[in-house]
């Protein structure tokens, strides 16, 4: 079945300890909504840095990402759809962008 990463742009750092669980509980309920379609579960990033012939920029990129996961889903449509139930999506505060992991 093909493999889709979730790439992570935006969200927000709980500010209290309640908000933190109730966003664990959140992204928690999300991954098991979406099953064994769960590949590699991922983890949260810090500020990335580009390298680019001419250095390396630490200033995050034009569009950061903030974490990433590795799905399974049958086609892109139904990735898509998965990657709407992202709680960053739900409340507004970020986005998934999702793209084919292509088998070389």
């Amino acid at each position: 079945m093909p493999e889709y990463m979730f790439a992570y742009h935006g969200g927000t750092i709980p500010e209290t300890q309640e908000e933190g669980e109730r966003a664990m509980a959140a992204w928690g309920k999300w991954f098991e909504d979406m099953g064994k379609a769960v590949v590699n579960g991922g983890h949260p990033v810090g500020q990335s840095m580009t390298v680019t012939a001419s250095g390396v920029a630490g200033n995050g990129g034009a569009n950061p990402i903030s974490g990433f996961t590795i799905v399974q889903a049958d086609t892109p449509e139904e990735a898509c759809e998965m990657a709407k139930g992202c709680p960053m999506v739900a409340d507004g505060s970020g986005s998934v962008e999702v793209a084919p992991v292509i088998e070389m």
